[in-house]
Formats: C-alpha cells, sequence, structure tokens
C-alpha cells in the first residue's frame, strides 16, 4: 500500500486534479455530462468461434491460439489477412454513426502489440486498427481501445486469446502486459481527437488472480498510459466485482484522473439466469441503475446485448452447446434454442423480437444512470440477438437511441410485456 500512496500523493501534485471525480480536463469528449452509446467490433482483431463460426468450422481449433498453432503462420497469417480486410468497413463506421452512436470499443490482443517469441500468434493488425481509426474520425467517433487478452490469459476465456487455465500474474506476464499498453499508448493515446479511452484489461478473473495483483497492474498501466498523454481516460474492469466495490480506488481522491470503470452485464451464463421469464430479465436489468449511479468514478456498461438466453452457437466455447436447452453439461431445459441458436434477425420468433425489444429498451434506461454503454456486438455471421447493427436495421433498437416504444420499465414494478408472466 505504501506505493499506492506514494503514487496517487505523486500524481496529486503533478495533475494538480481537484476532488470532484468527474472534473473534466482536455478530453475530446465530455464524460461529464454527455453518454457514452457505443458498440463493440468483437471477433475483428480478436478472434472469437461463435462471433465467426465460419473461420472454426471443419477444425479444432478453440481460439486464436489454436487456430495459429493448428494453421501455421503462413497460412494464418493469409486467413485472418482475408478477416481484417473484411469483417470492418468503412461503411461499417458510417453506419454506427447514423444510429447515432458516439463510441466503438475496439478489441486488440497484447500479441497485436508486443508478441512474445514462443506464441504460434500472427501480427499484422495494427495497419488495420490505423485505418479503423481514421474512419472513426471521419465519422466523428471516439474510440475505445480495450486490450482484450494478456499473456497467459487473464481469464481463461476463449476470448483472451487462450481457453483454459489462468496463468496472468505469473512469471513476466504483468510487465509483458504493460509493454503492450504502452506500446498501444505510444502508438495511439496522441490521436486524442479520436482516441479518448485505453482499457487496461478485459475481464480480469477475480477468482484466478489476487485482487493485489490486478490493483497493482491498474496503477501501473494507469501511469504507463499517462507517459504518453495525461488526459486520455483509463479504463479498469471492474474484475466481475461489481462497479460499487471499486469506490474509493483510483478516484480523483487518490490522485489519478480520468479513470473510467468498466462493468459487463450479461444475464445468461448460469441455469438461474437462463431459467428468469422476460419480466425477470427486465426488473434485473433496471435494478442495476442505482449501482452504476452511486460510484465515485465514470462508469459505463463496457458490455451487454439483447441476448436473455445462451442460445447462440459456441457462445460457451467451440463444439459447446447451451444451458437453455439443455445442451450444455450439467444443465437443464428451459426452453428451445430454435431461431437463436443460428440464423438472423428477421427469421428470430415474433415472441422473442417482442421480449428483446423491451429487454433493450429497459437496459438502455438502466446503463444511462451513469455513463453510458457499449452494446456486444456490432455484428456477428449467425448470432442474431447480438447483431446491433440488424437489431437496428429490424427496428428492434430503438432509432433514435433515446426514443422508447415502451417508456417507463424501470420507474414500476408491474411487467409492461404483453402475455408474459410477472414472475
Amino acid at each position: 500500500m505504501l506505493f499506492f500512496r506514494t503514487l496517487a500523493v505523486a500524481a496529486a501534485c503533478f495533475f494538480m486534479v481537484e476532488a470532484n471525480p468527474t472534473q473534466k480536463r482536455g478530453l475530446e469528449f465530455d464524460y461529464n455530462g454527455g453518454k457514452v452509446r457505443g458498440v463493440n467490433l468483437g471477433g475483428w482483431l480478436v478472434l472469437e468461434p461463435w462471433i465467426t463460426p465460419s473461420l472454426f468450422e471443419g477444425g479444432s481449433a478453440v481460439d486464436e491460439y489454436t487456430f495459429t498453432q493448428n494453421l501455421g503462420k503462413a497460412a494464418a497469417q493469409n486467413r485472418l489477412n482475408a478477416h481484417w480486410g473484411s469483417w470492418v468497413t468503412q461503411t461499417d463506421f458510417q453506419e454506427m454513426a447514423s444510429f447515432g452512436l458516439n463510441h466503438v470499443r475496439i478489441p486488440v490482443g497484447y500479441w497485436a502489440l508486443a508478441p512474445l517469441p514462443e506464441d504460434p500468434y500472427v501480427q499484422g493488425q495494427l495497419p488495420y486498427l490505423d485505418q479503423a481509426i481514421r474512419w472513426a474520425r471521419a465519422a466523428r467517433l471516439k474510440v475505445m481501445l480495450d486490450l482484450h487478452g494478456a499473456p497467459l490469459s487473464q481469464n481463461g476465456f476463449d476470448n483472451s486469446g487462450k481457453y483454459g487455465t489462468i496463468g496472468w500474474g505469473q512469471g513476466s506476464s504483468v510487465q509483458q502486459t504493460l509493454n503492450a499498453i504502452r506500446a498501444l499508448a505510444e502508438r495511439y493515446a496522441w490521436q486524442s481527437d479520436v482516441v479518448t479511452s485505453i482499457q487496461l484489461l478485459n475481464e480480469p478473473a477475480n477468482w484466478g488472480i489476487p485482487l493485489s495483483t490486478i490493483k497493482q497492474f491498474y496503477y501501473d498501466g494507469w501511469g504507463t498510459i499517462r507517459d504518453s498523454n495525461r488526459d486520455t481516460a483509463v479504463v479498469m474492469h471492474d474484475a466481475f466485482l461489481g462497479p460499487q466495490f471499486w469506490n474509493g480506488f483510483a478516484n480523483t481522491e487518490s490522485g489519478l484522473n480520468h479513470v473510467i470503470l468498466d462493468t459487463h452485464i450479461y444475464q445468461i451464463f448460469s441455469p438461474e439466469e437462463n431459467a428468469m421469464k422476460p419480466c425477470a430479465h427486465v426488473r434485473t436489468a433496471c435494478a442495476n441503475a442505482p449501482k452504476l449511479a452511486q460510484t465515485d468514478k465514470w462508469t459505463i456498461v463496457g458490455e451487454w446485448t439483447g441476448a436473455q438466453t445462451d442460445c447462440a452457437k459456441w457462445l460457451n466455447g467451440f463444439g459447446k452447446g447451451a444451458r437453455y436447452d439443455g445442451t450444455f453439461p450439467n444443465s437443464g431445459y428451459y426452453g428451445s434454442c430454435q431461431t437463436k441458436y443460428q440464423g438472423t434477425v428477421d427469421g428470430l420468433l415474433d415472441v422473442d423480437k417482442m421480449n428483446l425489444e423491451y429487454y433493450v429498451e429497459a437496459q438502455l434506461d438502466a446503463y444511462e444512470a451513469h455513463s453510458g454503454w457499449i452494446f456486444w456486438a456490432w455484428k456477428t455471421e449467425s448470432a442474431p440477438e447480438w447483431h446491433f447493427r440488424n437489431l437496428t436495421r429490424a427496428g428492434l433498437i430503438p432509432q433514435p437511441l433515446t426514443s422508447r416504444k415502451h417508456p417507463g420499465q424501470c420507474q414500476t414494478s408491474a411487467c409492461l410485456i404483453p402475455g408474459s408472466d410477472p414472475a
């Protein structure tokens, strides 16, 4: 703790930060008065089998690590260059802006920035990221750069790059992650008209990493970004502990400026959540509003979805089923995945469209209780409830984003969804 206090005092003296936790200093986005409304470019520079199953079908790879390992560097480079060059285009950024979005969160792995010689990963992502930032600038969108994968995996999820055990924090992995953050900040933090924030690490698992390691890394990562830009917002994930847990940490009273807390809210990754009825999903979403509002730093919901089940193909991992329909190990049966497993927004059942529409609007209301939200994801190949672009085109996400077909859901205890069980 001595290091934390010393850092806080030094930072307070250098930056002369006031006690107001939402003080604005030289940022190109007003995180005090404005609301973040964004989307994630999932499955682009960090692969996830469920977002782009076509890249994984017919093989045994379960993540980007095994994808590149199985193919070999040359073949993997060719496949990924084709993917990076086609999955996201300038038209995507233009359409984001036309929908009223103002932010795009772009996940990237450490291997794109500070690769390790023993890894099978390939590089070449950064020219595509450079181009995306130019497209964002032209569309007047702000970019949050998100370090989504760290050496040895910070959570064991396939979206960390390497599925399996949690090894981050061991050996030199933390310093290697700081090296990646430094590379990211040195390359992009000066472009503050577009890159207004950098996320230090996506979803570090509190159950597999000492909390002291995560906190120390957050302090060191904040300082690393400050070496490149004194005003770039530094984003810290809540490590699945909830936003209020972090009150008192890394706020302006600690001597740190421009910190954003990121929490991810899904209601699908347990049997109990899959058993919930649509009205219960709405009530649970609304209950998050005071939790978000009662934090001492800017707070966003950096990932959320329209899905109320885990039905999407391979969402739980390559080759794995869903809790909702009982095809996931040790789960019950709560209903059929039907068109939610794989398909299009237009192909969803009418009842699923209705439930999703109410659920999305409730989440929009709740998650703007503080600094705003970033939907996961902008698009997918075949998971319709996660496809922001097509959900919006279909009228299931409101336009403008502040309009409501079903207002007041978070101001009543009654269920407003027609024909739904209020339980």
